[in-house]
């Protein structure tokens, strides 16, 4: 697919290349616009969902306050994307209780769980299927938790003084029990609206001051205000509410009651006054009971892999699921005995095909033994690989669900608060390959990586580059773009390690002014330092920068000669050429500068240094010279020639300061310590030797 970005932050207009099904690898350095790259084509994947907002949040400063708004085209092929970069790392990792947001989902909840989990519903499924379409069962439990409820939190009495119960029954059952001079009222206080007409009557107890009369039907009530008044003294709307609901649950459960319970349950909702501590330890006994069995119920309704996972004792655990209706005196009836026969049937029915059963139990078991296994393996793989001290576990919490956990080498307990103790560049590393097993289970269109692992040492680069494109579950064959400004990845994938990983188009891409361009590399275009000198030297350029590069070659061989000095005086400008000797600077003698030509001239034949001084001592010369050079490295050397020796251009001083000392693009790819004198290879990776050499027989 072909994108194109406009007026996105610093990019003006330009255009890259993603080849589907490949790692696309996008070098380029700092300051081109690569987070823009992946800002733009995240925002605009999901447009649709509302995120034009995003989006227009990278217009470029020249056109804010315009209607020339960004726009990016060419990823309608595009429907979900998962982007790597600072925010993921905030919102998605080191959570408070596990490694990973979702760790269960990413790494245990595949299709093969999901297949094995399907299997095991399929036998438990009659028992669940039974009791859901009993809608007799299903009221059951509903009214029981009501009752349940109405308890409140438990006391050492069995009722809390601020529960429903209490609240509606501590002064006697009001509705049932009238008080004397109330009775004209019993039509109301006895409605099944009831609690409504005593806010109406509490509500309009405050305009009976305002007359004598009757606000309703002007009638002299100067008499019956004192009894008007006392209904809203001795009812109130929320209790009779709240003892409505519980004398109709009792009611809606007499018949899973006994005979006897009954009797003293409508004996004591019916209680002129308040409940005696006899009542309330019988109540207690009666509420015990429908919380054990209604659990039963609950659990039966339950019944799946998360209660049969211990495989040994599934015939218990199905046996345990069974009622005996012995141990429930206050609920032996014959409607609770019909639907504790249906749950004892259908657990009989399991119990014959316990040992299919217990099989898809332990295949299940197996399954996510092997989850856990791969899973941790492969990132302590990484994790070893690269160095790292940790170690992950995937942890099974009281839920069943398996949490992706953090230990350290040197203890066995869990890290509960992993962030506080990873370096940043641990954590890096840590989010990364997480965010690989997270994207891959989320299987979106693209996979975007900005700039992901320029902060780590080579081997760790390396490791974390395997563990993405190489391992057998990476992003291998995923459509991936790699936003970088490192050049390992190229050197590792494209010219050094070919054969290891799958071919990534790889391309340089450069921002001039605004205008985003690629240009693919190739295996071929990766060269050590020394050939690209060599290369260059004989190339059709202008002598100076043919002298550019032969000054490098010189360098970079150790071939520090009079050719060397001679080059270098060249672009100091002197007339006479010097050379420091023992700390003294001299004249280059007549034998050095003809020794020094001569190895020149072995690479550039027309080589003449009184000609050349005088043309680089010319800024007009050398204004066409920077003007006419095809390159930007050319440009700097010749920028560094014209201005040297001119402190009076502070501002140049600054720029040749950071060409002279900081600016040298090539360190990376040629200088490195002696090895045989700085210890370059990690102790980590020989004491793994050590430790294979000392397994030899």
């Amino acid at each position: 697919m072909q994108i194109e970005i406009k007026r996105c932050n610093n990019i003006e207009n330009g255009s890259i290349k993603i080849i589907e099904g490949v790692l696309n690898i996008k070098y380029a350095i700092n300051g081109t616009g690569k987070s823009t790259i992946a800002k733009a084509i995240s925002a605009a994947t999901g447009a649709t969902n509302g995120q034009n907002k995003i989006l227009n949040e990278l217009t470029s400063f020249k056109y804010l306050g315009t209607n020339e708004l960004p726009e990016i085209t060419g990823i309608d092929q595009i429907a979900s994307i998962k982007v790597f970069d600072e925010r993921y790392i905030n919102e998605f990792v080191f959570q408070a209780d596990e490694l990973l947001k979702g760790s269960f989902d990413i790494f245990i909840r595949d299709d093969s769980y999901e297949s094995g989990m399907a299997q095991i519903d399929l036998l438990v499924a009659s028992m669940r299927n039974t009791l859901s379409e009993d809608q007799d069962i299903a009221s059951l439990i509903q009214d029981f938790n009501e009752i349940s409820n109405s308890f409140g939190k438990p006391t050492k009495t069995g009722i809390h003084g601020a529960s429903n119960l209490a609240k509606a029954l501590k002064d006697g059952n009001k509705v049932a029990n009238i008080p004397t001079g109330l009775e004209g009222y019993k039509d109301y206080i006895q409605h099944t609206e009831n609690y409504k007409w005593i806010k109406w009557q509490l509500d309009g107890k405050n305009y009976i001051d305002i007359s004598h009369d009757c606000p309703y039907c002007t009638n002299d009530i100067k008499e019956k205000k004192e009894t008007i008044r006392r209904v809203s003294e001795v009812y109130e709307p929320k209790s009779i509410e709240n003892l409505n609901k519980i004398v109709a649950a009792f009611e809606r459960l007499n018949k899973y009651f006994s005979d006897e319970t009954n009797v003293v349950i409508d004996t004591f909702i019916k209680n002129i006054n308040s409940y005696s501590d006899d009542q309330i330890d019988y109540l207690k006994e009666v509420k015990d009971q429908i919380d054990r069995l209604n659990q039963k119920f609950v659990k039966a309704q339950s019944l799946g892999f998360a209660s049969l996972k211990d495989v040994d004792k599934v015939m218990d655990e199905l046996k345990a699921h069974k009622i005996d209706l012995t141990l429930f005196n206050h609920l032996k009836s014959e409607n609770t005995n019909s639907k504790v026969l249906i749950v004892n049937k259908v657990i009989d029915e399991l119990l014959e095909r316990a040992g299919e059963l217990q099989g898809g139990v332990t295949k299940q078991n197996k399954l996510i033994e092997k989850l856990v296994k791969e899973n941790s393996a492969g990132i302590n793989g990484f994790l070893k690989n690269a160095g790292y001290k940790y170690q992950v576990k995937l942890t099974e919490d009281a839920t069943g669900r398996h949490k992706l956990k953090l230990v350290h080498n040197d203890i066995t307990e869990e890290i509960s608060n992993a962030k506080a103790h990873l370096s940043f560049g641990e954590r890096n590393a840590f989010s990364l390959v997480l965010f690989m097993y997270d994207a891959l289970k989320s299987q979106s269109d693209l996979i975007v990586l900005d700039d992901p692992i320029s902060s780590f040492d080579k081997n760790k680069k390396y490791a974390i580059i395997e563990m993405l494109f190489r391992k057998g579950k990476s992003f291998r064959g995923k459509t991936v773009l790699l936003l970088t400004h490192d050049f390992d990845p190229i050197v590792d994938m494209v010219h050094h390690h070919s054969d290891r990983f799958d071919k990534p188009f790889a391309t340089f891409l450069e921002n001039k002014h605004g205008v985003l361009t690629e240009k693919e590399i190739q295996k071929t275009d990766v060269k050590i330092f020394i050939a690209i000198n060599r290369e260059n030297v004989s190339l059709d350029l202008h002598e100076i920068n043919r002298l550019v590069y032969l000054r490098r070659l010189f360098e970079v061989t150790n071939n520090k000669k009079s050719g060397y000095d001679l080059i270098s005086n060249l672009f100091h400008k002197r007339d006479t050429p010097t050379k420091m000797d023992n700390g003294t600077l001299r004249d280059m003698t007549p034998e050095e500068i003809s020794e020094g030509s001569n190895e020149i001239k072995d690479y550039i034949s027309s080589f003449n240094y009184a000609q050349l001084t005088q043309l680089v001592k010319s800024d007009a010369q050398m204004k066409a010279l920077f003007a006419a050079s095809s390159n930007n490295y050319e440009k700097l050397h010749i920028y560094r020639i014209i201005f040297d020796g001119r402190p009076d251009n502070i501002d140049s001083d600054i720029i040749q300061k950071f060409i002279n000392e900081a600016f040298h693009i090539e360190n990376n790819y040629i200088y490195q310590l002696n090895p045989c004198e700085y210890q370059l290879v990690p102790q980590y990776v020989i004491d793994e030797c050590e430790r294979y050499v000392d397994a030899l027989t």
